[in-house]
């Protein structure tokens, strides 16, 4: 690459780094924003929406940023000396983790806009999206792999799965019951957090603290908060549904006179 030409591609690089520090921040502060406000309320829904496109631009800038990368990679980042494993993380990670970011909340909100009608989700706009996360996230995992790092195999494996479930709500025979939609759109919002958050911890804040870029517990954070907000919301969530038919059938019951009984 000429000096030119490579000038401006890390200009053009600085400029996509400042747009995804802006969306991403934004979608970083409000994914909090439905998880702590009333489920279904106007808040919750702004929040949410405004979380699920400060992600899928920060998702498009980062796959934009990978494929730069791509061009002068051994300019940056001369702390790490494995270059191999410099592109794995800076580039095949970072595109999967954009894809899988953006999967995970186009998902989210159609299964909402399509509550009663999973043909919808059937159609190749969504489909398309569904295997290119498979595909990135495949190509992720054989990349570390090869050269030896576990986490970008388990982050494969986490985005493989997901969308494989997801899929599986899409395409069963059976109707699901009229509310399965929520629990579909609320796990694949907490999984655009967990890839997001995965994101910011393991690629942007490693940008300001370099030796951290292996540490396990700066990958692993935000699956485990992640995973520990679908069981506390799912536990919560059985709950909820036990008392109300609790309450139900204890009004029925109230409601049948008992029969006088003759002497």
């Amino acid at each position: 690459m000429s000096k030119c030409l490579y000038t401006c591609a890390m200009d053009l690089f600085t400029f996509l780094v400042i747009l995804h520090v802006i969306t991403g921040l934004t979608g970083l502060i409000a994914f909090w924003v439905p998880i702590a406000t009333k489920k279904g309320a106007r808040t919750h829904r702004t929040g949410g929406k405004w979380a699920c496109y400060g992600f899928m631009g920060a998702g498009a800038l980062a796959v934009a940023m990978a494929l730069l990368t791509l061009y002068a990679p051994d300019k940056r980042h001369p702390e790490i000396a494995d270059r191999e494993l410099f592109e794995g993380l800076f580039v095949w990670m970072m595109l999967y983790l954009g894809i899988l970011t953006i999967g995970f909340a186009d998902y989210g909100l159609s299964v909402v806009k399509h509550a009663r009608s999973r043909e919808q989700l059937r159609r190749p706009r969504t489909q398309i999206v569904i295997a290119a996360v498979v595909a990135s996230g495949l190509y992720c995992g054989y990349y570390g792999w090869r050269v030896g790092d576990p986490l970008m195999m388990a982050l494969c494996v986490l985005g493989v799965v997901s969308m494989a479930i997801q899929q599986l709500f899409i395409w069963r025979r059976e109707a699901p019951s009229p509310k399965a939609y929520v629990g579909e759109h609320f796990r694949a919002l907490i999984g655009m957090g967990i890839s997001a958050y995965t994101a910011f911890m393991s690629v942007g804040l490693i940008r300001w603290v370099p030796e951290h870029v292996f540490n396990p517990l700066v990958w692993a954070g935000p699956s485990i908060v992640g995973v520990s907000l679908i069981i506390y919301f799912t536990a919560k969530g059985k709950g909820h549904f036990a008392s109300k038919t609790k309450a139900k059938s204890g009004s029925k019951s109230a409601s049948v006179k008992p029969r006088p009984t003759s002497v």
